[in-house]
């Protein structure tokens, strides 16, 4: 006998198809249950990572500032020892000016000091000037007086000389004696002559001639070794 297919209900041939909606209803619910899950993870890492940028912002602002007020206590430093060597330079400016104008008094006072040591060394030199001459002029006074002093008793001699021979006879003798006379007053009235020049002493010119300078001095009757320029000196006897 041929089976017949027996004919279900519809309410038979949908029962199988819901345990399968079910589980796709399940699966959903499960997805709509861990979604939040992971998106309050993702929410909680954002957070964290901004939590974090923002504390390293922090810290990199802290730093920056600091290093800000920093600079800004060293530029305050430097300018307060920009002004300190301003002050400085401008008082080292001063006391130069002020050892200028003391270095400009002093080379007045010194060169005042110099004209005066010169007009006192003029002064000095015009009184020793003036003191040779007195005693030149004293020297030539005495040398003058003394050929007198001589020529008088020279002059009377010969007529005393005379009268003895007249009354002796001894002429001829008394005439050898004034030539003897002449004789030595001509070695005497000759001598060497040296007029003194600038820059010469009397000990140089007593070199210059070999002579000693006790001698000159004797010979010129010197009290002492000055001489003066234009003087006539006897170094020696011919």
């Amino acid at each position: 006998m041929d089976r017949q297919p027996v004919s279900t209900p519809c309410c038979e041939r949908e029962a199988p198809s819901r345990p399968s909606e079910e589980v796709y209803m399940k699966g959903e619910n499960r997805v709509n249950k861990s979604m939040p899950k992971s998106s309050y993870r993702i929410v909680s890492i954002i957070c964290g990572g901004l939590l974090m940028s923002g504390c390293v912002m922090a810290e990199k602002y802290d730093a920056e500032k600091a290093r800000s007020l920093n600079f800004q206590r060293l530029l305050a430093q430097e300018e307060k020892r920009t002004g300190e060597l301003d002050s400085e330079a401008k008082r080292s400016k001063n006391e130069l000016m002020e050892y200028e104008a003391r270095n400009r008094e002093l080379t007045a006072q010194l060169q005042a000091a110099r004209d005066q040591m010169a007009r006192v060394q003029e002064e000095a030199e015009a009184m020793k000037e003036s003191a040779l001459l007195d005693r030149k002029a004293k020297a030539d006074m005495k040398r003058a007086l003394r050929p007198m002093r001589k020529t008088l008793p020279a002059e009377t001699t010969p007529d005393t000389v005379d009268l003895s021979a007249s009354a002796s006879g001894n002429a001829p003798e008394v005439s050898a004696v004034p030539e003897q006379t002449d004789s030595s007053l001509g070695g005497v009235r000759s001598p060497t002559i040296h007029v003194v020049k600038p820059g010469e002493t009397l000990y140089r010119i007593s070199r210059r001639y070999g002579v000693a300078v006790d001698k000159v001095r004797k010979w010129n009757k010197l009290p002492d070794d000055i001489i003066e320029v234009g003087q006539k000196l006897i170094v020696g006897q011919e």
